[in-house]
């Protein structure tokens, strides 16, 4: 018998929590450490529709990156049916669905959500972007334009489109941060990266940067790609389970262009 407890364990000795950012919340959030595990629904986020989705394909588990409860952008204070939040833990509780999140650890692991990412986007002699762990630096085989490297951005992401501001340089040396990490511009220009990949960057770190390019290719998109990594992990370490990928999630941002 596979528990939630074995599950977390797991994930943690992939993406240990200490690598989470202190004000992260990851790890089993939801449920009984002891529930016995026969299928898992592994998706970036848990929205109502993917809890609906576990409920009707009978899972014992959700495994998500961002965090459902406790999180920056989602405080529980009360936990309501007249309340979306509310509604998706009742819905949980109710059906026996346990949830694991692993966030920022993951996004800091080796193998995880910025490893991946540098890969997707062809970068070699990969590198750190900052002691956080969070983000990475790598380099093309060959310099591009911007243009087309933007081009092979929203190709091997699957972006729905994408902004960016031209610094004048081409694309060789580039820092890559999967979701919010705009935050890091100054330690990708600290390390002579010509272009900075990441999502949710605001317009006036686009007004203010000059010395490099910025991409911002979506939340979304930026770290979608480690939902399958996290599906091999639990399939190598538990042939048994049925894991399963969402496919009640998907961007919910929507680029519209004329």
């Amino acid at each position: 018998m596979t528990t939630v407890r074995e599950v977390e364990a797991c994930l943690f000795a992939w993406a240990p929590k200490e690598l989470a950012a202190a004000w992260d919340n990851v790890g089993h959030l939801v449920g009984d450490p002891d529930t016995e595990v026969k299928k898992v629904l592994v998706s970036l986020d848990i929205t109502e529709a993917v809890v609906q989705e576990a409920i009707e394909q009978g899972a014992d588990l959700i495994v998500a990156h961002h965090p459902v409860i406790n999180c920056k952008w989602h405080p529980v204070q009360s936990v309501r049916s007249d309340d979306a939040q509310g509604r998706m833990l009742i819905g949980m509780i109710r059906n026996g669905i346990s949830a694991i999140c692993m966030h920022t650890n993951l996004d800091a692991a080796e193998g995880g959500v910025n490893d991946l990412l540098a890969q997707k986007l062809g970068l070699s002699d990969i590198q750190l972007l900052n002691e956080e762990k969070i983000g990475r630096v790598g380099v093309l085989n060959c310099e591009l334009p911007l243009v087309d490297f933007t081009r092979f951005v929203v190709k091997s992401l699957g972006c729905n489109g994408l902004r960016y501001t031209d610094s004048g340089k081409a694309v060789h040396r580039v820092a890559v941060g999967g979701g919010s990490c705009s935050e890091f511009i100054p330690q990708a220009i600290a390390l002579g990266c010509d272009t900075f990949v990441t999502s949710d960057i605001r317009y006036h770190d686009f007004l203010d940067t000059k010395a490099l390019n910025l991409i911002d290719a979506g939340h979304f998109p930026t770290e979608n790609l480690v939902c399958p990594a996290i599906a091999d992990c639990l399939k190598k370490a538990f042939p048994q389970l049925m894991i399963l990928h969402s496919t009640a999630h998907a961007d919910e941002v929507i680029q519209y262009c004329i």
